[in-house]
């Protein structure tokens, strides 16, 4: 996850803010990280207050994330991966999850956050991984980023992650035009990796959680399931389709006293 904290200071894009709490900060601190500032605890303790389901929704999705990335992998036969809002390094990451499969997949990361940057340069000396300072909110510079051409052939077919990012995205950013553009690019044979956070699911507290995020550097954008839908345009969707992340192919069975997790996800591909 992303914050998208580029487009704050157009002369300073890429500049950390230690002032405002920061989603990918939140996100982790949420996941039990230690990479946060005493200003994203306040404020995701103050969003687990207006939804005490967050962190087990977090760990859902990060489950999600690994389950898709098997798929794409295992079934798909899918050896190039592009993650747009990785977020702050979580073991395992992407590029562990899908070598482990395959031990041949590259990966390219993508954040706009500097701090995200500065704690994947582990992965540098990896010719077949490179890490990316660029923004969600400008397509057209990733798909022709030249640390991302250099492990991505966008002639072949390639997993694009777009996961717990896009409702960071306001609708005047355009976030279906976002990720038209990124599909548009994408092979026949290519798949699209989406967990979008959603209000569907506890519509008495979403205003209260949302929020939270007014003040941070990046709003959050709850939306319902036709307009996450939309966001795969003609993408076939896998089963069992644009679901709650917690019944995308679940490997264990639902425990009966978990709350409702309010964010879906769905894999999709691209071509017959």
């Amino acid at each position: 996850m992303t914050s998208l904290s580029g487009g704050e200071n157009a002369a300073h894009p890429y500049r950390v803010d230690t002032s405002k709490p920061h989603p990918a900060r939140m996100y982790d601190y949420f996941l039990g990280g230690k990479d946060h500032y005493e200003v994203d605890q306040r404020a995701a303790e103050e969003f687990m207050k207006a939804a005490p389901e967050v962190r087990e929704g977090v760990l859902a999705n990060r489950r999600f994330l690994h389950r898709a990335v098997r798929h794409v992998v295992a079934e798909g036969g899918v050896r190039q991966i592009l993650d747009v809002g990785t977020g702050l390094p979580t073991e395992p990451n992407v590029h562990q999850i899908a070598r482990a499969l395959a031990p041949e997949t590259r990966v390219a990361y993508v954040d706009n956050d500097p701090i995200v940057s500065t704690h994947s340069r582990a992965l540098s000396d990896d010719p077949d991984t490179s890490v990316v300072l660029a923004d969600l909110r400008d397509p057209r510079a990733i798909l022709d980023h030249p640390e991302v051409r250099g492990v991505v052939d966008l002639d072949r077919p390639v997993a694009l992650l777009l996961v717990a990012v896009l409702h960071f995205v306001s609708d005047a950013e355009d976030p279906a035009g976002i990720v038209a553009t990124l599909r548009d690019a994408l092979p026949d044979g290519s798949y699209l990796v989406l967990s979008h956070a959603t209000g569907d699911v506890h519509e008495d507290r979403r205003a209260d959680a949302a929020a939270v995020y007014r003040n941070a550097t990046a709003s959050m954008n709850l939306r319902r399931h036709a307009e996450v839908l939309d966001l795969f345009g003609d993408f076939t969707l896998v089963e069992p389709g644009l679901v709650r992340v917690t019944d995308w192919r679940p490997e264990e069975p639902p425990r009966p006293d978990a709350a409702p997790i309010g964010i879906y996800g769905g894999v999709a591909r691209k071509g017959a």
